[in-house]
């Protein structure tokens, strides 16, 4: 909703403007077919949701391609509950298993396996490509500049730093 109610309150909500409507929904719509579109390459090439080749490579990228569950959760973004379920899928097609973590006996961690390695490295090159041409392709390199500059701010005013914030990837 983009009009303001005929009387508004004091207490009244700071409605959007047209202009402000306009790339709201349009970050919406742009957001929705990224998604999409980069979930089914990864589908079709790898038969494997994005947001398993996201596990993935924050395993590759971390030392000992190793991290405990709630950090993984964390990075991903994601609930403890759908990263277990994410992990016990991952676990079926060989790419990670779960250890007990050595300095907290209530902690356990997620490997990346070497089978599950060498899947992200067959599965990358065209997912790469996917994003490449979904996105930067796209955009002008200042246009790039200006959209990660942009996608940072949003993301540092969404993540409170105080102990006890509601996210859901500490629930």
């Amino acid at each position: 909703m983009n009009t303001p109610p005929t009387s508004p309150g004091p207490d009244a909500p700071a409605w959007l403007t047209t202009e402000e409507q306009r790339v709201w929904r349009s970050y919406l719509n742009a957001a929705t077919l990224l998604e999409d579109h980069l979930d089914r390459q990864l589908q079709r090439d790898a038969g494997m949701p994005h947001v398993y080749y996201g596990l993935l490579v924050q395993l590759a990228e971390a030392p000992g391609r190793q991290l405990r569950m709630t950090e993984l959760a964390r990075r991903a973004k994601i609930t403890r509950s759908r990263l277990s379920h994410a992990v016990a899928r991952l676990e079926k097609s060989g790419w990670v298993r779960r250890e007990d973590c050595p300095s907290d006996k209530r902690g356990q961690l997620a490997v990346l396996t070497e089978q599950g390695y060498d899947e992200l490295r067959r599965t990358a090159p065209g997912h790469v490509a996917a994003v490449r041409q979904a996105l930067f392709d796209r955009l002008s390199p200042e246009q790039q500049k200006s959209l990660g500059e942009i996608m940072e701010i949003v993301a540092e005013g969404l993540q409170p730093r105080e102990a006890g914030a509601d996210l859901p990837w500490l629930r």
